[in-house]
């Protein structure tokens, strides 16, 4: 009897502690976390009409900015969603700013599409 009230105890107090991770689904397979936050880029990457952009991904790809671009950075990252020619002539560019801008976007879309694929 002893035994049984000392199993049963383990066994409750082992199921108390199961609580709170919120990333397994009932089955216990791991499904994970979304991104998604809106803003500027989130905008202009719904209002330019392609076939890829959704609510969850443009929101995933603001959710990313927002961790790794400045505010000023995204505004001009808003520039590159309307006219993608100007991400070639900021890679091709001398000016270190636009140099620095390049390197910066260029790891925030390997990161982006990362995170949000």
């Amino acid at each position: 009897m002893k035994t049984m009230v000392m199993a049963l105890f383990a066994l409750s107090t082992l199921a108390a502690c199961g609580g709170g991770a919120t990333n397994y689904t009932t089955r216990g397979a791991y499904a994970p976390t979304q991104l998604y936050a809106t803003g500027p880029l989130q905008r202009a990457c719904l209002s330019q009409g392609r076939k890829a952009a959704s609510s969850q991904r443009c929101g995933c790809i603001q959710a990313v900015a927002d961790q790794q671009l400045s505010t000023a950075e995204q505004k001009r990252g808003v520039k590159a969603f309307k006219d993608p020619h100007k991400v070639q002539a900021w890679r091709q560019s001398d000016r270190a700013s636009d140099n620095a801008f390049w390197a910066t976007w260029k790891s925030f879309g390997q990161n982006a599409s990362r995170v949000c694929s």
